[in-house]
């Protein structure tokens, strides 16, 4: 149950105001003064505060920069009833979070309580995945040393410091939501929300709910005002993830946002200004989906502003090694585990398997050979990597590795039939194969056949 601190010298206002606050859950703390208001601070536990600019031992102001020094900083809503461009200006730039003349709607106060405390949130969220950052994707060095992921990683530093609209296309499981989340990081917005929302995730008839919000008495069953994901995102980033799955209705008003800045929640009237940055990605080409009449053409104009397409990780394959050795230290580390390293064998399961998942699935497959892996060094024993992968013919490769994956495919199934007509007796199998017994088990365990 979240706190707020109310400073308000007439008794009659904190008591109507802590009424409204603890109808809605919230529990209150109120203060006459401003060295009681500082001395309950300093206590601790509070989430928010609404002070009165005039007290009778000083200003508002000296509670809202004793807020604004603490870590977390804590929302201040200043309240007054001399309101003037100058006053409200002045807390804007002390850092307030809002300013409200009386007299006021206590509803309308209790959405700008909300809606900081959201924000406060995902503000923390945003530093834990700052630390994620700097750990899984390195930033400014992201892994990978293909020359199609650098020329990612070039268009990544080039848009992040703008506030130019980003388009992502990508495979699923390429890293469409890092790479959105990495320009965030290094935008002047680094410090406000970052908003990831799944469009083809949330049912259709809930995804208008979710992005703009309603009013309190929209629909039967909205008994409050709900603060959609564009408000979370004020002043921050809004991340539309999957944005081809977006039903048409719904494109048109994406649309105006864009075009307008602003937008009505649901059973709404009162336009609300927002001011962010839209980043959206789809793993479909948008150009097909605005031909067949599934998406809109001026929408894909809108955010096709500055595309930036992640290549497939079969198509980087120089990046899969560095890729895999950093997930390898990355889980054993979470599990407490000496780092294993790689077998030859393994390198080449990995280069040759098709990645249909991309860095999700490498990333996945991973994880499961360092729980596996009891010794010093990853087997092909320990990935459960589809088997006919294994040794798949890479035809885009260089002559002499087509043959070899060719050799290592018919040797790997010529292998396989020989120990299910044996029924996996070893021994009949090396005669039928006129191989001795140990270059079969070894061959056995570099295929990683069961």
């Amino acid at each position: 149950m979240q706190t707020i601190l109310i400073v308000e010298d007439k008794k009659s206002m904190a008591e109507m105001l802590s009424k409204s606050f603890e109808s809605e859950g919230f529990t209150v703390k109120t203060s006459h003064t401003v060295k009681d208001g500082i001395a309950l601070l300093s206590a601790g536990d509070i989430e928010a505060v609404v002070t009165d600019l005039k007290l009778p031992d000083g200003d508002g102001m000296e509670i809202l920069k004793f807020a604004k020094g603490g870590f977390p900083p804590i929302p201040v809503v200043v309240m007054t009833a001399y309101g003037s461009i100058e006053i409200a200006v002045r807390a804007v730039k002390e850092g307030a979070y809002d300013f409200i003349t009386k007299p006021f709607d206590p509803d309308h106060l209790l959405l700008i309580v909300k809606r900081a405390l959201e924000e406060k949130t995902l503000r923390m969220e945003n530093l834990v995945l700052k630390k994620e950052f700097h750990r899984f994707l390195k930033i400014p060095e992201i892994i990978g040393t293909s020359e199609k992921w650098k020329g990612v990683e070039e268009k990544v530093r080039r848009v992040a410091t703008l506030k130019t609209t980003v388009l992502i296309l990508g495979e699923s499981g390429t890293g469409k939501e890092l790479i959105a989340r990495a320009i965030h990081h290094l935008s002047p917005r680094a410090n406000m929300s970052f908003v990831a929302v799944n469009c083809a995730a949330i049912p259709k008839d809930l995804i208008e709910n979710e992005l703009f919000g309603h009013e309190k008495g929209a629909f039967t069953g909205a008994n409050e005002v709900k603060i959609g994901k564009f408000e979370m995102a004020n002043k921050g980033t809004i991340f539309l993830d999957e944005i081809g799955d977006m039903a048409m209705p719904l494109q048109s008003r994406l649309l105006r946002v864009l075009q307008e800045n602003e937008f009505e929640r649901v059973g709404g009237t009162k336009s609300i200004r927002t001011e962010l940055r839209v980043i959206a990605a789809s793993n479909k080409s948008l150009e097909k989906e605005v031909a067949e009449g599934r998406f809109r053409e001026d929408l894909f104009y809108r955010l096709d502003v500055f595309p930036i397409l992640i290549p497939p990780l079969r198509e980087r394959r120089e990046d899969i090694i560095p890729l895999s050795r950093h997930f390898i230290s990355l889980f054993s580390k979470e599990i407490n585990k000496r780092e294993p390293s790689i077998s030859q064998d393994v390198e080449k399961i990995l280069l040759n398997h098709e990645w249909k998942g991309n860095v999700r699935e490498l990333k996945n497959i991973i994880e499961r050979a360092i729980i596996l892996c009891d010794g010093e060094t990853l087997m092909p024993g320990h990935f459960n990597i589809n088997r006919m992968a294994h040794n798949r013919i890479v035809l885009d490769a260089p002559l002499h590795e087509v043959a070899e994956s060719a050799v290592r495919s018919a040797e790997k199934t010529r292998i396989e039939n020989a120990l299910r007509e044996t029924h996996g007796n070893k021994s009949r199998a090396a005669e039928i194969l006129k191989v001795s017994y140990k270059t079969l088990l070894n061959k056995i365990k570099e295929y990683g056949i069961s």
